[in-house]
């Protein structure tokens, strides 16, 4: 029994509960328990990326939380066991891959998406600072090419007791 459950024990804390029902009938319960982490990657997307990133669904988070529940006999329990436990850890081992890997391609695309905004940050300053010194460059030639370009006909080309 413990060998099955091995490596679902090694990830996550688990609850085993055996109860009689009357009738020569038990039921074993086996309830895996929540943990701090499950359900942090939906908090690292945060507020600004929620449209852009999908979030890992509460019901696959739920999900790993699971039980196994068998009721019979002792006898079909002790027949059943071990299969039915293989078959539950296998499970809840492909959740686990699933979520993991949801949580991994999360950090990937915050991560790139933070990039991304620092790359057009960088760019937005550097074009601007560009067109700022530009406008300036322009604004400097433009006044000298308005001095050089005065005419007596130009009201401004006189001195203000002249004119």
């Amino acid at each position: 029994m413990f060998i099955e459950l091995m490596s679902l024990i090694e990830s996550r804390p688990l609850t085993i509960t055996v109860s009689a029902l009357g009738e020569g009938r038990i039921r074993v319960n086996v309830v895996p328990q929540a943990l701090a982490h499950d359900s942090k990657a939906n908090e690292k997307i945060g507020h600004a990326n929620k449209v852009k990133i999908a979030q890992i669904p509460e019901s696959a988070i739920h999900a790993l939380t699971t039980p196994l529940s068998l009721t019979g006999t002792p006898e079909e329990i002790d027949a059943e066991l071990t299969q039915q436990l293989t078959a539950f850890v296998d499970s809840h081992r492909g959740l686990q891959q699933s979520v993991d890997q949801a949580k991994q391609q999360i950090a990937e695309a915050i991560k790139a998406i933070e990039e991304r905004d620092k790359a057009r940050s960088k760019s937005k300053s550097a074009t601007t600072t560009k067109v700022q010194e530009t406008q300036s460059d322009e604004k400097s030639e433009g006044a000298k090419t308005a001095a050089d370009n005065l005419s007596l006909f130009d009201p401004g080309a006189l001195p203000a007791n002249q004119a």
